[in-house]
C-alpha cells in the first residue's frame, strides 16, 4: 500500500511545543531525556509529521550518545542528507524527504561492521509503530526489515 508522504497544515497542529521546535526550527532536544532513547521494541520509527518510514528498530543500537542511534534508514529515498555549517562546526544534517523536518545528524563514528554510520535522531522527529501495528498502519511492506529482539 502506497500513500502519501506529506507535510500539512493539520500534522503541524498537532505536534508538541518540543517537536515542533525540532521539527520545525532544526531544534535539538537536550540528551537521554527522547522518549525513545531506550526503546528496544521491534518496529519502524516514521517521521512525527508526515508519517514517512525512516528507520527500523533492527538498524538502532546503543551509542551512548544520548539520542537514539541508527546504523541506516529504513528507505534511503525519505532521508537527506544536507551539509550543516552551523554552531562552528561542519556536520551533516539529516531531514525527512517529503515531511521536511528535522530529524539529527549522521556521523562517521557509528559500528564499522554494519557499514560504520550513526544517524542520531531526535526522538521528538520520530512516532514509533510497532511490529504488531505495522500492517494496520500501512507499513506492512517493511515487516521483512524488522527483527524480533
Amino acid at each position: 500500500m502506497t500513500r502519501p508522504y506529506e507535510k500539512t497544515d493539520d500534522a503541524i497542529a498537532k505536534l508538541t511545543p518540543e517537536q515542533f521546535r525540532v521539527t520545525q526550527q532544526s531544534g535539538t532536544e537536550r540528551p537521554f531525556t527522547g522518549e525513545y532513547n531506550d526503546t528496544k521494541a521491534a518496529g519502524i520509527y516514521v517521521d512525527i509529521v508526515s508519517g514517512e518510514p525512516l528507520f527500523a528498530s533492527s538498524d538502532k543500537f546503543e551509542s551512548g550518545c544520548g539520542w537514539p542511534s541508527f546504523t541506516k534508514p529504513i528507505e534511503p529515498a525519505h532521508v537527506a542528507e544536507i551539509r550543516d555549517t552551523s554552531l562552528g562546526m561542519i556536520r551533516t544534517e539529516v531531514r525527512s524527504t517529503h515531511g521536511d523536518s528535522h530529524l539529527g545528524h549522521v556521523f562517521p563514528d557509528g559500528p564499522k561492521d554494519r557499514g560504520g554510520l550513526r544517524y542520531c535522531i531526535n526522538s521528538a522527529s520520530l512516532r514509533f509503530v510497532a511490529k504488531a501495528d505495522m500492517v494496520a498502519e500501512g507499513y506492512g511492506d517493511y515487516l521483512d526489515q524488522v527483527e524480533d529482539i
